[in-house]
């Protein structure tokens, strides 16, 4: 995994501890959340990028 992927996973890792009350030992529950948030921000972007002619306008 690259860093700038890394360094945003960690980012919104740290959103949804703080968001959920900063609780101890969910650090693990909390990675794997912001890595499927991220991983499918970076595939739908790379998807539009991709095709442009999609939209997200309905």
């Amino acid at each position: 995994m690259d860093d700038e992927l890394t360094q945003k996973i960690r980012h919104r890792a740290a959103e949804i501890w703080q968001a959920k009350g900063q609780p101890e030992g969910r650090d693990e529950e909390f990675w794997l959340q912001a890595e499927q948030e991220v991983q499918g921000e970076k595939e739908t972007y790379d998807r539009l990028k991709s095709d442009p002619s999609i939209t997200t306008n309905s």
